[in-house]
């Protein structure tokens, strides 16, 4: 790939800069800023350079139609206010606006052009309609790797047209993502959460021939406490699991990776309830398994204790309600010791675990917090990604 820092002379240049700007929004009011300042230090180097830039984003699913409550607006207004620079934001259909519409005079530098997926074009991948966003710039950068595993007009078609690079954000990603995948310190440790066991087993299967030991909490335990014979009452899990679990299990024996869970619970009999620990072989058929437990954590900061690389993917429990954070949270205070001591290179990722480091302060304490979901998870499945691939 070549990094839009490659390239000698921006100044004058028209860059077309797909973001992902896709943040939550409630009543028109952005709830969570991490994805827009991630990409502040790509626009910042677009203007010490002297480049003219056009933003290209999406914000929700409005499936080709313009939906106002999904207009760019209130993240245009974010940006403005982060960058302290004007920024126009072009409402005009997109399929009519000329390259010489855009900039009116010399003082403008950004222009934000309107929701891409108010086009239906957009997620088609259309060759039309990526030629003539081509055709108003110079140059295209791709930093929205939290989009790259879409094969859309503006991730991948539109590399056909222009001169393409990568942002420094989604550089940052790849390295990240390389250096918990190949070029290793070991021993190297996964701590993996999430509802569903058969959603990550392609992660687990990737992972296992490269990690040392792999941890499996949340829900997804669940299914092996169930597997090894221990009730697990009401609590979260997914039928005819069995075979993947078998297969997790054969695999990390014939590699050498330990596969840990959970030795311990805190249940409650509902999802606001107070945490009682239990031992595996006592939780009631009344109850929920909503965290780890006291001997758990222990033994997973120990694990985290030897480990040289930790890549972290889901949180431990049902961590918005704090009765049941213990677990997540001690994680993350072991993660972020290690890592005020620089014996650690630690990644994390995935919208609930980012949720979890937002509340807990502790975004800037990890090496690298990815706001990618499903193109982390892709790249942690060894896929290749239609958005790095256009980069090559």
């Amino acid at each position: 790939m070549r990094n839009i820092k490659d390239e000698c002379n921006l100044k004058q240049k028209k860059v077309l800069l797909r973001l992902d700007l896709n943040v939550p929004l409630d009543n028109g009011r952005i709830t969570d800023t991490t994805r827009i300042d991630k990409i502040l230090p790509t626009i910042n180097f677009l203007l010490q350079n002297n480049a003219k830039i056009i933003i290209l984003s999406h914000v929700g699913r409005p499936k080709g139609k313009v939906v106002k409550e999904l207009s760019l607006n209130p993240i245009c207004e974010d940006l403005k206010k982060k960058l302290n620079k004007d920024i126009k934001l072009v409402t005009k259909n997109l399929k009519e606006i000329d390259s010489k519409d855009l900039f009116n005079s010399q003082d403008e530098k950004i222009i934000m052009l309107e929701n891409l997926r108010f086009y239906d074009e957009e997620e088609e991948n259309n060759n039309k309609f990526a030629k003539h966003l081509a055709s108003l710039a110079d140059i295209y950068v791709n930093d929205a790797f939290s989009c790259s595993h879409r094969a859309h007009t503006s991730i991948f078609e539109i590399t056909k047209f222009l001169p393409s690079y990568a942002g420094l954000q989604l550089n940052l990603e790849i390295d990240a993502l390389t250096k918990i995948t190949s070029e290793i310190k070991k021993p190297v440790t996964c701590i993996i959460g999430g509802s569903k066991i058969s959603t990550k087993i392609n992660i687990i299967k990737n992972l296992i021939p490269k990690f040392d030991s792999i941890v499996i909490v949340g829900g997804m335990a669940n299914n092996i406490i169930k597997y090894k014979g221990h009730n697990i009452g009401k609590s979260i899990h997914e039928d005819n699991c069995d075979q993947i679990i078998e297969e997790i299990f054969y695999l990390s024996k014939n590699k050498e990776c330990k596969i840990i869970y959970p030795e311990d619970v805190a249940v409650s009999k509902n999802l606001n309830g107070l945490s009682d620990i239990k031992e595996l072989n006592n939780v009631s058929k009344d109850e929920l398994i909503l965290d780890i437990g006291p001997k758990s954590i222990k033994n997973i900061k120990n694990i985290i204790d030897k480990s040289k690389t930790i890549l972290w993917n889901g949180p431990a429990g049902y961590f918005e309600n704090p009765n049941f954070a213990k677990g997540s949270f001690e994680i993350a205070k072991k993660i972020m010791e290690k890592n005020k001591t620089n014996t650690i290179y630690s990644v994390a990722g995935g919208g609930d675990t980012v949720a979890l480091l937002n509340n807990l302060g502790a975004i800037n304490s990890f090496n690298f917090v990815s706001t990618a979901g499903g193109a982390f998870l892709e790249y942690l499945e060894g896929k290749e990604l239609p958005g790095i691939k256009a980069l090559n």
